[in-house]
């Protein structure tokens, strides 16, 4: 009974990561379309959508089949307490980087405002932190987990500095409102992506040591 319940959990960690993979694949993929203007890169993230809806649900599906057979306890029980939640938080990442692919795909047409340097700046640390999150569930590394969390301090100062000379342009130029609102989407994606990572690593923190850092700063 032990060995099967352990293979099981491995199983749904092995779907866990390749569903972290493909969304973390969704995010370069859809910054690289609005960079090279490039409408089939955003049409295939869009499409891919439907997969991560479907992975999502099979590994709940999963984690209820372990529950309703093997009456997990202790950590195994919060393994997959945090599981259930991952996969909505990654579900949440590629319903973003959708977005971002149906922005690239409104703007593959339209000049670029400036070259883009922040963005892909702001794509890399939002990317390394969805990673490193799945690293830190992996490998059962708190420490790496707190250091995703602290990072996202990062993701805001860049998005602020972002929005603000977003609106700068704007404000300058009425002409540039379109392109602009739509790169203010694409930012506010990236860091929402950011936000999603850290409610990961969160969820690391619980399922390796049963404590919720959840709105405490910690």
């Amino acid at each position: 009974m032990e060995r099967h319940i352990h293979q099981q959990l491995e199983e749904v960690r092995q779907s866990l990561l390749a569903m972290g993979g493909k969304v973390e694949e969704m995010i370069g993929v859809a910054i690289a379309a609005l960079v090279e203007r490039d409408r089939d890169k955003a049409r295939a993230v869009i499409a891919r959508d439907r997969d991560i809806d479907e992975l999502e649900v099979s590994i709940d599906h999963k984690c209820r089949t372990v529950w309703a057979t093997q009456q997990p306890t202790a950590v195994d029980l919060r393994f997959l307490i945090a599981v259930t939640k991952i996969t909505n938080e990654l579900e949440r990442i590629g319903d973003s980087a959708v977005n971002i692919a149906q922005s690239a795909e409104i703007l593959a047409d339209e000049r670029p405002l400036k070259p883009y340097v922040d963005v892909p700046r702001l794509t890399e640390i939002a990317q390394s932190m969805v990673r490193d999150a799945l690293d830190a569930l992996m490998q059962r590394d708190t420490a790496k987990a707190l250091e995703v969390c602290a990072r996202d301090d990062r993701v805001d100062a860049l998005y602020n500095q972002l929005f603000r000379e977003l609106v700068k342009y704007m404000a300058e130029d009425p002409r540039t409102v379109g392109r602009a609102l739509q790169v203010l989407l694409v930012t506010r994606n990236l860091e929402r992506i950011a936000d999603h990572a850290t409610n990961v690593a969160e969820d690391v923190i619980y399922y390796v040591e049963g404590r919720d850092i959840r709105h405490s700063g910690s």
